[in-house]
């Protein structure tokens, strides 16, 4: 089976593990990371050795940790490795550990395959990526409240739009963004024209667990306010089941069944201008808190 455009798999095995005299070869320098640091990481495919289950990858700076280089990176799914040509551009999740000696065991995981080196290979499912300038359909969602809600009901606000579901176990996926948005809410109140302006909306991808009753005490935990939150400015809501599909491939967000009841899953976060045009697209988790605000006040 074709590794589908968007998945991250947020619960995979862990495969063969690199030392860190692998990065005595590299053209470029890191820095030293935390234990059990994980960076989402893009590059292409420079070759693919399945017996050795490693591929080459020349990819781009990973902030915080490494500069721009081409270097060898063991695969930690055996199935993924061999889904893999050389030219494909792949985004991915880089896990390491650290010691006294500096970074090791930097494995490679969640690979996802966005360009195909060979254009006669379709993916099963197109996923589009979310363009400025171009007008986001109005899906319908159900919110917190148990309400009915579509987004063309926003026009005239800005929307700051991020994908979630309430039970992701990783703290730089879904837990990520909603500390993020909390952080943005709280920016946004201090400025009372600016917050009359704009919503701020979370939206599930798991309608089926992320009920309004549970998306409300989600919610209203990360909004601080508890039981006196009225979800005004910051809503949370999921599709319909049947809708969920159209949802994720226009907004390029890859869901598939993981273990223990885990999804395996992309990310992305959207400004939408007062006109319902997309304003700025973020496909993974390394947007700022200052680069949406900077977005929302040239929208506004």
């Amino acid at each position: 089976m074709r590794l589908s455009r968007g998945l991250f798999a947020v619960v995979l095995g862990l495969g063969m593990a690199v030392g860190v005299g692998a990065l005595e070869g590299c053209h470029g320098k890191t820095v030293a990371a935390p234990a059990g640091k994980q960076y989402p990481i893009r590059g292409k495919v420079v070759s693919v050795d399945k017996t050795g289950n490693e591929i080459v990858l020349d990819h781009g700076a990973i902030p915080g940790f490494m500069e721009a280089m081409t270097m060898s990176y063991p695969v930690a799914d055996p199935a993924a490795i061999s889904e893999l040509h050389p030219g494909d551009v792949i985004s991915a999740t880089l896990t390491m550990e650290e010691d006294a000696a500096g970074p090791k065991n930097l494995r490679l995981k969640d690979i996802v395959i966005v360009g195909e080196a060979n254009p006669n290979v379709k993916p099963t499912v197109q996923y589009h990526l979310p363009t400025p300038g171009e007008a986001v359909p109005d899906f319908k969602l159900l919110n917190q409240s148990d309400k009915n809600v579509d987004l063309k009901q926003y026009r005239g606000k800005v929307v700051v739009m991020t994908f979630i579901y309430t039970r992701c176990p990783l703290a730089d996926y879904c837990p990520r963004m909603s500390h993020n948005f909390a952080q943005i809410d709280k920016a946004l109140a201090g400025d009372k024209d600016l917050y009359a302006k704009t919503h701020l909306l979370s939206v599930s991808f798991d309608p089926t667990y992320d009920t309004p009753k549970v998306l409300k005490s989600y919610g209203s935990a990360y909004t601080g306010k508890y039981v006196n939150e009225t979800f005004q400015h910051w809503e949370f809501a999921a599709p319909p089941v049947s809708e969920l599909p159209k949802m994720e491939q226009y907004f390029d967000v890859g869901v598939t069944p993981g273990e223990s009841g885990t999804l395996q899953h992309s990310l992305s976060t959207l400004v939408i201008g007062k006109d319902g045009k997309v304003v700025a697209f973020w496909p993974t988790n390394d947007w700022t808190v200052e680069d949406v605000m900077a977005k929302i006040r040239g929208a506004a």
